[in-house]
C-alpha cells in the first residue's frame, strides 16, 4: 500500500474527469459500497477456486465474530446494493459508476499495489448486446479522453451455462493430454477451474494453450448472435479490437461478452482494465436472475501510463487570485477578503506571514494566479484595493465591498 502524492495527483484528478464526463454523458450515476462486507458476498459471487479468493482477499472475523473482508472489487459489491435498495423496481436498466479503493494481497510489482484505485461501471436490467457495446465504448473513451493513445481492445466470449460445459469438457480432454506440461496451478485448475489456465501466465501454459480448441468455435446460438452484433456495432463505430480466444478473465460470474483495454506501450500487455457480462450474478445472491455488464478500470495502472507517455496535465491550481497585504490592518482586511472570495466560489490564497510586496508577488506569479489584490495601509484606511492583471500588469483600484463581485464576473469569463 502506499501514499499517492501531489505529483501523481493531478494525473489522479485528470482521469477521474475524464471517467466522470465519460459516465455521466451515457447516462450513469454515481455510487459507492462499504469498504467492508461480508466475506461471503464475494465467496458466493466472485468463486472460492479464484485467485482472488483464494489467495489475495483480506478476510478477517469482526468483534461480533462475522466474517468479512476488505472489497476485492466492485462489481459484487454494486450488485448487492442494487438489489437491498430495490434498484430492481427503478426503470432498467440502472446505470451506477464507481471510484473506490479496492484490496487486494497481491504480489507486489509494477503497477499493482494491496490498496488499488478502481473506476468503474455497472449496468442492469438489460441483455442487448448493445449495452455491451455502449459500456466498451465508454471505457475506450475515458481513456482516450485521458491522454492514452498505445492502447487496444481485447475481446471474446465465453458462451453461457448452456453450451460452456461441453467447452469445458472439451477443453479438459486437451489439458489431461497436455497435463506433464503445465504448471502447478493449470494442473489444479483442470479440476476446479479449466478456462483460467488459458490465462495463465507462465510460458509453458502458454506454448500448451497455444493449440487449445477455442471457445468462440463452440458457442451455441444464442451467444453467437449476441457476440456477432456486438461485432458488427464496434465496426459501425469504428472502433479497432482484436478476438482473443485466451482471455476468460479471472471471476466465476462472467458469462458470454468478456474484455480488456491493454497498454501496448514498448510492446507490453498489461491490463489497463476490463469487464464483462454478468447475467447470472444476481442470482448468486439468492435473487431472480437479471441481466448485467461492467468493466473497472485500474486507476494505479492508468496513472502510471500517462506518465510514461508524458500526458500533458493543464496547468491549474484552482486559484483565481492572491491576496497580497502590506501593515497590520491590511492583514485584517486581506485575511476576511481571502474567505469571503473563497466564499463566492473564487479561488483565493495569500501570505499570512509578513513579507516583502516583491515576495509576495513573486509567490503569485509562482502559482500562475490570474489576478492580485493589494492591500497597503492607504488602501486599508480607505476602503480600496488594487487589483492586478497578472498578466498585462494592468493595476485598477476597486472599493473594497465591490472586488469580490468584479472578480466573480472577471473569473467567469475567463472559464467559458
Amino acid at each position: 500500500m502506499r501514499d499517492i502524492l501531489p505529483a501523481e495527483q493531478k494525473y489522479f484528478m485528470y482521469l477521474r474527469k475524464a471517467f466522470e464526463t465519460a459516465a455521466e454523458q451515457s447516462g450513469f450515476n454515481r455510487i459507492y459500497t462499504p469498504t467492508v462486507e461480508p466475506a461471503t458476498l464475494f465467496e458466493r459471487t466472485v468463486g472460492k477456486s479464484t485467485d482472488i479468493v483464494e489467495k489475495e482477499m483480506y478476510a478477517f472475523k469482526s468483534k461480533s465474530g462475522k466474517k468479512v473482508a476488505l472489497r476485492p472489487e466492485g462489481t459484487a459489491s454494486v450488485a448487492r446494493a442494487y438489489l437491498e435498495n430495490g434498484m430492481t423496481s427503478w426503470p432498467q436498466p440502472v446505470k451506477l459508476y464507481y471510484e473506490m479503493p479496492m484490496f487486494r494481497y497481491d504480489r507486489p510489482q509494477a503497477g499493482r499495489y494491496r490498496e488499488h484505485w478502481q473506476f468503474g461501471v455497472e449496468a442492469f436490467g438489460e441483455k442487448s448486446p448493445l449495452l455491451d457495446v455502449t459500456v466498451i465504448a465508454l471505457a475506450l473513451r475515458a481513456i482516450k479522453t485521458a491522454g492514452l493513445s498505445e492502447t487496444s481492445l481485447q475481446i471474446n466470449s465465453i458462451g453461457c451455462p448452456n453450451c460452456r460445459p461441453k467447452y469445458k469438457r472439451i477443453l479438459t480432454r486437451f489439458l489431461k493430454e497436455n497435463e506433464k506440461e503445465l504448471c502447478a496451478d493449470c494442473k489444479r485448475r483442470i479440476k476446479t477451474n479449466p478456462l483460467r489456465t488459458l490465462d495463465c501466465k507462465e510460458k509453458k501454459c502458454q506454448e500448451v494453450t497455444e493449440g487449445a480448441p477455442q471457445m468462440v468455435n463452440n458457442l451455441c446460438n444464442t451467444c453467437h448472435e449476441h457476440f456477432k452484433v456486438i461485432l458488427e456495432y464496434l465496426d459501425a463505430l469504428d472502433i479497432v479490437y482484436e478476438i482473443n480466444p485466451r482471455l476468460v478473465r479471472g471471476l466465476d460470474y462472467y458469462i458470454q461478452t468478456v474484455f480488456e483495454i491493454w497498454n501496448e506501450r514498448d510492446g507490453g500487455q498489461s491490463a489497463l482494465g476490463g469487464g464483462g457480462r454478468y447475467d447470472g450474478l444476481t442470482e448468486l445472491l439468492g435473487a431472480r436472475k437479471v441481466p448485467g455488464i461492467g468493466f473497472g478500470l485500474g486507476a494505479d495502472r492508468i496513472v502510471a501510463a500517462m506518465m510514461a507517455e508524458k500526458v500533458e496535465i493543464p496547468e491549474g491550481t484552482g486559484l483565481d487570485v492572491f491576496v497580497v497585504q502590506l501593515g497590520k490592518e491590511a492583514k485584517k482586511k486581506c485575511f476576511k477578503l481571502m474567505f469571503d472570495l473563497q466564499n463566492a466560489g473564487v479561488g483565493a490564497e495569500g501570505s499570512i506571514d509578513k513579507g516583502s510586496m516583491s515576495a509576495q508577488l513573486k509567490m503569485a506569479n509562482r502559482l500562475k494566479v490570474p489576478y492580485a489584490i493589494i492591500i497597503g495601509q492607504k488602501e486599508a484606511y480607505s476602503d480600496t484595493v488594487i487589483l492586478k492583471d497578472m498578466d498585462s500588469g494592468c493595476q485598477e483600484i476597486y472599493p473594497q465591498d465591490k472586488i469580490v463581485r468584479e472578480l466573480e464576473k472577471r473569473i467567469s469569463k475567463l472559464q467559458r
